[in-house]
């Protein structure tokens, strides 16, 4: 395998130097593979214990699907700040298409997050997003994002 085809994984704590999220907004637990370059596949373990489920059907516990899609979000981001052309930007969500939540996540599920780029340019891009649990598709998306600098802190 060449340097241009090697595949990387990240934990939690290189995700945090990647990406600027933290707790209790980070939901990707472990990327475990990308080339930088077309793709990204990462983990979200959902618990009991997370904090939206307190006021989520508390009773029958469903994560939310708008935080699975900031989950796939979150897997994407990860893909455009590792490629070598996005150093030092950040994406932002432009459009989010053909939505589909297919079966709900519950807590105790893991979901499996899968990022395959359609376009990567400069300052913008768009990727499919899969989302299962097991072998069993739960989300998918279509995202779309613009590629910019960090807000400044003023």
């Amino acid at each position: 395998m060449n340097e241009e085809t090697k595949i990387l994984s990240y934990d939690v704590n290189q995700i945090m130097d990647i990406i600027p999220h933290r707790p209790p907004f980070l939901l990707i637990d472990k990327v475990t593979g990308t080339d930088s370059k077309t793709f990204v596949e990462a983990i979200k373990n959902v618990t009991v214990n997370e904090p939206f489920f307190k006021g989520h059907f508390p009773l029958a516990p469903i994560m939310p699907g708008v935080l699975i899609i900031e989950a796939a979000a979150q897997a994407a981001a990860i893909l455009v700040m590792t490629a070598p052309q996005c150093k030092g930007k950040i994406p932002f969500f432009m459009s989010i298409d053909k939505v589909k939540f297919r079966k709900p996540v519950v807590p105790g599920d893991q979901i499996h997050i899968r990022i395959d780029v359609i376009r990567l340019r400069e300052s913008t891009g768009k990727a499919e997003a899969v989302m299962k649990v097991g072998d069993k598709v739960v989300a998918e998306a279509i995202l779309t994002f613009v590629i910019a600098d960090p807000p400044k802190n003023d």
